[in-house]
């Protein structure tokens, strides 16, 4: 291996740890942002369409089971998200530091 090569290599590893270090001191907090409201914007979009889950009658349900077969996988894992009312409030007190 060269001296070349070496530097090289080092120059690759330093640089990866730059943008590691960038990405979790400046962009991660906005990535989590980013997840979170669009978990909320889909938590909204699947209660409207499916609001009989929950109890609430819904006019339009015959036409949104259209869609049940579509958005199976992620009907089950709202429909666990929104039944687990601590995790709900949990993620959303995380915007208040107390």
């Amino acid at each position: 291996m060269t001296v070349a090569d070496r530097i090289e290599r080092f120059r690759a590893t330093f640089e990866e740890w730059l943008r590691g270090l960038y990405h979790g001191m400046v962009t991660h907090a906005a990535y989590e942002k980013i997840e979170k409201e669009a978990e909320d914007t889909e938590d909204e979009f699947m209660l409207a369409c499916f609001p009989d889950a929950f109890g609430i009658p819904s006019p339009v349900s015959y036409y949104t089971a259209e869609l049940l077969p579509y958005l199976e996988d992620e009907f089950e894992a709202w429909e666990r998200r929104l039944w687990d009312r601590e995790s709900l409030m949990e993620r959303k007190g995380q915007q208040y530091h107390f």
